[in-house]
């Protein structure tokens, strides 16, 4: 992602969040309730066009239920077993970074920094 120039990076992480929450969608293992958890996570990641607060809080809805369909042994891949679980581990750490506005980690030319706009 730090190869991706603001806006577009943000932008890309919240068409990456919305997929993530759409990821249990043909599952089923929560019944009814994928579809209400899938249209908070969209609501959330449309905010996060504009926003890496709403990106970051995305990510943390999702790594919510990966802890629940881990529980409840309903992998984000069917046939691996933990990967739920694995997915719970790694989200937290994309919502970290968005919380603190999506920086490019690779040492190139200084980006401004975010207004609180972009943050929030």
């Amino acid at each position: 992602m730090s190869l991706v120039r603001e806006p577009q990076r943000r932008r890309l992480n919240a068409v990456a969040v919305a997929g993530a929450g759409a990821a249990y969608l043909s599952s089923g293992g929560m019944g009814g309730w994928e579809i209400p958890f899938t249209v908070v996570v969209t609501y959330c990641a449309f905010r996060g066009l504009e926003s890496w607060t709403f990106i970051g809080i995305a990510w943390l809805l999702h790594t919510g239920w990966d802890i629940v369909h881990h529980v409840k042994g309903y992998p984000i891949i069917p046939f691996v077993e933990h990967s739920s679980l694995g997915c719970a581990v790694c989200d937290p750490v994309l919502a970290i970074w968005c919380f603190m506005g999506g920086r490019s980690i690779l040492p190139t030319k200084r980006e401004p920094t975010p207004t609180s706009n972009e943050r929030d």
